[in-house]
């Protein structure tokens, strides 16, 4: 390869033509997985790189006619899904080298598409907290500091596009996890309309709507490029959603655009020094592209929020892993945040789920009205900077203790409550050397919009490819 940081939708076209083959960008990505992977620890379960030379190889004897949109990507599966023939662990001890049977429907797109997956990418166990680590793959480091977390619970997936390993990755986000490890690893991860990329038809299908999968990668055209491929309805799941107008190609223009500042929420939210000033800044590159920013008053009351959130949280929690807790052997092997939240989710009563679903609508509607004023309301990403890979996760945010193992990492849920369409814009760097992102955050149906404006903010400070990690 001649550049290290080619992009997914360049690469795929040149081998869809037959100008670069499937088998050439294996190799690469072997030997960069091989070089680089060790330090970070962001790539688990990869298959034997004889097989996936021939599955490459196999994959350049396709007629171009008939190659897919993500045609010879190699891509590696974040282990919370099931990709048919690899281990779905989930970082946990409970799962550990159970071998999917079959791929998840998100997964069956993208090898449909012409992608080759070539293993899993690290998560948090069970996909819980901001920080990648688990008793059966260890941590995944952040590649600007190794001494420092990636994030989460998509850690892997934004360390291994960090560090050229990838190209494109998936993620999933409940609370953060597809904008809070691409803000520390300086890349773009999107959280899409929920519904808009369905879950899997198992389980309760109607009620439980905070977590969605979703697409990464390091520029908005490539991270289009996986959703088209990603998103579209499924018959089997009442609340999928058609994908509001995909484009191929994104024409951004932040000319005349109006964004909301909520910022710290009034005050409300601690942060960490360094990263309100540093969030300004990119603020003021928007203002320089045309955009017009406000910095807004709390629309609603942050505890309100809060407290919808958790209820919300621990009651899905409950409802999705209650069989694990009810068998004593596995219960034995959960990590004490997973015990927590559901114990609290079987707390609940009814009224208590009734009651945090009305405070989200009514933020719902505040939302609402807040963009028949706004294109996109802003937030900063995180709310501290990658901390030591070896706590767990951080327990004081400037003198103010976090009462719960993800109170810090609040700023991420007033969008991923109701369900908006959010995108992590890398932002630039603190004086620390490490990363720090912006939430742009759409209404609902706006993904389309939210990447054209991604791509416009990409097109004019291209942060990953300006400053890429100095990993070798």
């Amino acid at each position: 390869m001649s550049e290290l940081f080619e992009s997914a939708a360049g690469l795929s076209s040149a081998m869809s033509k037959g100008a670069r083959s499937a088998a050439e960008l294996m190799q690469f990505t072997l030997q960069r997985i091989a070089a680089v992977n060790p330090a970070v620890n962001a790539i688990v379960s990869l298959r034997e790189p004889e097989v996936l030379l021939s599955a490459a190889r196999a994959a350049d004897q396709q007629p171009v006619d008939q190659r897919g949109p993500l045609f010879g990507l190699p891509i590696a599966i974040k282990d919370l899904a099931n990709a048919k023939g690899f281990a779905t662990s989930h970082g946990s001890p409970i799962f550990a080298g159970k071998i999917a049977k079959k791929d998840d429907l998100m997964v069956a797109r993208i090898r449909a598409a012409g992608a080759i997956v070539i293993g899993k990418t690290n998560t948090p166990e069970m996909g819980l907290g901001s920080h990648t680590f688990n008793p059966v793959f260890g941590a995944t480091r952040n590649p600007y500091d190794i001494s420092r977390s990636a994030g989460g619970s998509s850690g892997g997936a934004a360390a291994a596009l960090a560090t050229g390993m990838l190209a494109i990755a998936d993620g999933s986000d409940m609370m953060g996890s597809l904008r809070n490890p691409a803000a520390w690893n300086n890349v773009y991860g999107f959280r899409p309309t929920w519904g808009c990329v369905p879950s899997e038809p198992e389980g309760d299908v109607f009620l439980h709507q905070l977590s969605t999968s979703g697409p990464m990668a390091r520029s908005p055209e490539d991270v289009l490029m996986l959703l088209r491929v990603m998103a579209g309805p499924d018959p089997r799941m009442p609340n999928s959603r058609a994908a509001q107008d995909l484009p191929h190609k994104l024409k951004g223009d932040l000319r005349g655009k109006r964004f909301a500042w909520l910022g710290d929420w009034g005050g409300a939210l601690p942060f960490e020094s360094g990263l309100l000033d540093a969030s300004q800044k990119a603020l003021d590159v928007l203002r320089t592209l045309g955009a017009q920013v406000d910095e807004l008053a709390p629309p609603i009351e942050r505890e309100r929020l809060w407290q919808s959130w958790t209820t919300l949280r621990s009651w899905a929690v409950a409802g999705g892993d209650i069989g694990l807790y009810e068998n004593p052997v596995m219960r034995a092997q959960m990590k004490p945040a997973l015990i927590w939240e559901i114990e609290r989710g079987l707390a609940l009563s009814a009224l208590e789920v009734h009651r945090a679903s009305v405070i989200r609508s009514e933020w719902f509607a505040a939302c609402q009205a807040l963009f028949d004023r706004y294109d996109a309301l802003l937030m900063p990403s995180t709310q501290v900077w990658p901390f030591p890979v070896e706590d767990v996760h951080p327990t004081n945010i400037n003198g103010v203790t976090m009462d719960t193992y993800h109170r810090w990492m609040e700023v991420v849920i007033p969008a991923g409550l109701i369900g908006l369409p959010v995108l992590n814009l890398p932002a630039g760097f603190g004086a620390n050397g490490l990363p720090l992102g912006l939430q742009l955050i759409g209404p609902k149906g706006a993904d389309a919009k939210l990447l054209s404006m991604g791509q416009a903010w990409h097109q004019e400070i291209n942060w990953p490819g300006q400053r890429p990690p100095a990993l070798e």
